[in-house]
């Protein structure tokens, strides 16, 4: 129900809500009442945000799967040295209110991984896909390569990439998250058919993004 990545969070967030609610009791009741308000939102909001409900992969071959929820923000041409030219570019905005597991698109291998320090520009500005923190992750799966970046945002200071280089993975498993708010960008290939258009609406490991 909760993914493990967030177990360390909602263990802090727990602990400050009891002793919290502890110090509630020295308050007057209308003091307490507002203290015990904005602890319990405060705890409900960090389970919602760190749920991890189950998701079903599409049982279909050479497709290319969203490795994140959210909103289609932005789809254009783009060359990239590790897809090639005339790639195509799809970048998802994830508010703090989407599921934020992010999930592998494709069947393959990782052969690319690459941490770039950065800002913490707002995630649906498209100048963060070069500006801001990011995990760039690269697969090939002998056939074509996707590459895909996990961008961290305003809020958004922590990600989790739990990859390795050489790593065999599957499409649709999960490998780590953006914790509160922002975009994953993914670019692929010219081989691919891209069939999905800005403003619709995308689940981890269930919309398809394109076929090749």
């Amino acid at each position: 129900m909760f993914t493990s990545y967030g177990s360390g969070s909602i263990r802090k967030v727990l602990l400050l809500s009891l002793l919290a609610s502890a110090a509630a009791l020295f308050f007057p009741f209308s003091g307490k009442v507002v203290l015990l308000l904005i602890t319990l939102t405060a705890l409900l909001f960090t389970l919602y945000f760190f749920r991890d409900p189950k998701r079903t992969i599409p049982d279909e071959k050479r497709i290319i799967v969203a490795p994140a929820d959210g909103k289609i923000i932005l789809v254009q041409q783009q060359e990239n040295s590790f897809t090639g030219k005339s790639s195509t570019l799809v970048s998802i905005f994830m508010s703090p209110f989407n599921v934020h597991v992010n999930r592998i698109p494709i069947d393959g291998a990782v052969t690319h991984l690459l941490y770039h320090p950065g800002q913490f520009r707002m995630a649906f500005d498209n100048r963060s896909m070069e500006s801001n923190e990011k995990m760039e992750i690269g697969i090939d799966n002998g056939e074509i390569r996707v590459l895909f970046s996990q961008v961290s945002g305003f809020l958004a200071r922590r990600i989790v990439c739990m990859l390795h280089i050489d790593e065999s993975v599957k499409a649709g498993e999960k490998f780590g998250m953006i914790k509160f708010g922002s975009r994953v960008d993914i670019i692929l290939p010219h081989s691919a058919s891209v069939v999905v258009k800005p403003g619709q609406i995308t689940r981890a490991g269930e919309t398809i993004l394109g076929r090749y």
